[in-house]
């Protein structure tokens, strides 16, 4: 196999898996062996076993760096700072990408960026939904609600009001406030509904909108 035809074959998404190359009569050591051969010479990039990129000065795009974080680890979706930017509802700019899954927890570092992954427990795996990033990459990310909470359950005294305050939130209108309270409930961790709480009066105090939430009032 030549690596022009790799090229062609990655010609709309330079990255991909070993099993790309190992379609029809192909001769799998060979096919890895020449894959890593290419890696010496720095045609490509290992992002993790079995999952390359084809090196900058061969490839004719550049993935969206969410599309990278979904497909080094399988399942998870784009979360927490990463998301909340993303949606904008934090000023700061994440350059590390932070996604959630079930499985081990850990970080990639790649030419395209610092990569993480925070394991949660498969009941509190949802919430998240595809967007369209980048043209035809269609990627798994929290919705910001999701996003908020798995920030709030995976942060260590996140409930507190200092911790909260410098999060800096803006653009409340992009939260559905209704889903955040009740998706905090549903989270079932007294410490994510403390912090909705005060979220909710920092909502009051930014916004003329009428909020009732019953107990969440209190």
């Amino acid at each position: 196999m030549r690596f022009e035809e790799v090229l062609r074959l990655t010609r709309e998404n330079p990255i991909f898996e070993t099993s790309l190359l190992l379609a029809g009569p192909k001769n799998p050591q060979y096919v890895r062996t020449q894959l890593s051969r290419w890696v010496r010479a720095g045609k490509l990039h290992l992002l993790r076993r079995g999952l390359y990129l084809i090196a900058e000065p061969y490839r004719a795009t550049t993935p969206h760096p969410f599309k990278v974080a979904n497909l080094l680890v399988q399942p998870s979706y784009v979360s927490l700072q990463a998301a909340l930017a993303y949606y904008n509802l934090i000023p700061e700019h994440v350059p590390n990408i932070t996604s959630v899954t079930v499985k081990r927890p850990g970080s990639y570092h790649t030419p395209l960026g610092w990569f993480s992954f925070r394991h949660i427990q498969r009941a509190l795996f949802w919430g998240y939904v595809q967007v369209d990033v980048d043209g035809p990459a269609f990627v798994w990310v929290a919705t910001p609600e999701k996003a908020l909470l798995d920030l709030l359950y995976l942060t260590p005294r996140s409930d507190q009001p200092t911790f909260l305050e410098e999060l800096r939130l803006q653009h409340w209108e992009q939260l559905n406030i209704q889903r955040l309270w009740s998706w905090a409930q549903r989270m079932r961790s007294k410490k994510v509904e403390r912090a909705v709480r005060h979220l909710l009066r920092m909502f009051r105090a930014n916004t003329t909108e009428r909020v009732e939430f019953g107990k969440a009032e209190g």
